[in-house]
């Protein structure tokens, strides 16, 4: 049964103004995941169903064992905001980031939205349901929260820092569920 569903999705990856997604064989990407133009994937990345990143308008960049899931949006500004993504990254369920830099061990929470030009600083998570408008720096260390998005709480390692590895970790964990199916058909 399995099988005949999946004749429904369509996965796009898709070349535009001559720059396709460069993507590993080591990624799990979902059968309905949009990936369009200048795109660069790191190595042990998922794109869950649904998600959708366009490096249609600037470059998006994509570091090593970044999950971006169900409903994300990645997208850039023309010719202004290219999107940098660094390692150990998960972008929420439903979130958008747009146009910015995020650094190593980010969580974006689910639904949150980070706008143009914004700078995400390793080792920080950004809400579920923030806004961190544009231009904002969100400092190393810290969970910024809210509508607009405000620091609310600094972290320590203790307490959160390895909260965002663990869950970098385990996308990997079920994306290789994914790929280990697709060994299968």
């Amino acid at each position: 049964m399995s099988h005949l569903l999946g004749l429904f999705f369509v996965m796009i990856v898709k070349e535009i103004n001559g720059k396709s997604p460069v993507i590993p064989a080591d990624c799990f990407i979902a059968e309905n995941a949009t990936i369009v133009g200048d795109v660069v994937v790191g190595d042990s990345c998922s794109i869950w169903f649904n998600a959708v990143i366009r490096g249609d308008v600037n470059t998006i960049r994509i570091g090593n064992r970044v999950n971006v899931q169900d409903g994300a949006v990645i997208h850039c500004t023309y010719q202004k905001h290219a999107t940098v993504i660094g390692n150990n990254v998960s972008i929420g369920h439903n979130a958008i980031v747009h146009g910015c830099t995020i650094e190593d061990n980010v969580l974006v929470g689910m639904g949150a939205i980070v706008m143009d030009n914004c700078h995400i600083e390793s080792n920080s998570i950004i809400a579920a349901g923030a806004v961190v408008i544009q231009d904002t720096i969100v400092p190393s260390g810290t969970i910024y929260a809210g509508v607009p998005a405000r620091k609310v709480k600094e972290l320590n390692e203790s307490e959160f820092g390895t909260e965002i590895e663990r869950i970098s970790k385990n996308y990997v964990m079920y994306s290789s569920w994914y790929l280990e199916e697709d060994k299968k058909d």
